[in-house]
């Protein structure tokens, strides 16, 4: 096992995107806000970010905006398929 002590992920937390569908995350959105949800077709694809233990943090629009976000709080991204 590899020592991650003095590796630029040493200090920073973690984080997944993943893309996913909006039918999939439609009751979510609808939560959130009433106006966003028409604003997403069925087909759309979305781009979820998780914390370290799997919990949803965000939902993005844009893969490179989901990563920017991640970055900008400090946290390491890495893509799920």
């Amino acid at each position: 096992m590899s020592n991650l002590s003095n590796t630029p992920l040493a200090n920073k937390r973690l984080c997944y995107i993943r893309p996913v569908m909006a039918r999939d995350v439609r009751d979510e959105i609808e939560r959130e806000a009433s106006e966003a949800s028409s604003a997403f077709p069925d087909d759309s694809i979305l781009y979820a970010l998780h914390g370290e233990d799997g919990v949803r943090i965000a939902l993005m629009s844009d893969r490179d905006i989901a990563f920017a976000a991640a970055r900008q709080h400090e946290m390491t991204p890495l893509s799920v398929h």
